[in-house]
């Protein structure tokens, strides 16, 4: 767990695709928030598409590039929680989710994890890829 989360910090933004309303995909940054018990939390608005696709379809990928030509893919079917103690983390931990929400009980504010999730970690050295099933 901990090189995935490493990676997800150390790469700052990540891709985060969804099956869009249209049933096409659709890409955009986003950012991996925390780690709790085995658990990868990110966040979103209620108002935003990216929001109303997890709903209709919970099975996401996103993809960080890394160091050294590496990259990671990170699959799973995103839960929405309504924990107060995650959204308090998280907004503590990120001054921009923190300007954005102001506070953990916005009705707006949505945290969600990834249940079932599978990191690959790849690069172009020719090495397998590294599979990790959190």
């Amino acid at each position: 767990m901990r090189n995935v989360t490493d990676f997800l910090t150390k790469s700052g933004v990540q891709y985060f695709s969804t099956v869009g309303e249209d049933g096409r995909p659709k890409v955009r940054p986003f950012q991996f928030m925390l780690e709790e018990n085995g658990k990868l939390y990110f966040c979103t608005s209620n108002k935003k598409n990216v929001f109303k696709e997890i709903s209709a379809n919970p099975f996401i990928e996103v993809c960080a590039s890394g160091e050294n030509n590496s990259w990671l893919r990170l699959s799973g079917k995103a839960v929405f929680s309504g924990s107060m103690e995650i959204k308090t983390r998280i907004q503590d931990s990120s001054p921009l989710v923190k300007s954005i929400y102001n506070t953990p009980d916005n009705p707006d504010f949505e945290i969600f994890y990834l249940e079932n999730a599978v990191a690959v970690i790849s690069d172009f050295s020719g090495n397998p890829p590294l599979t990790i099933n959190l």
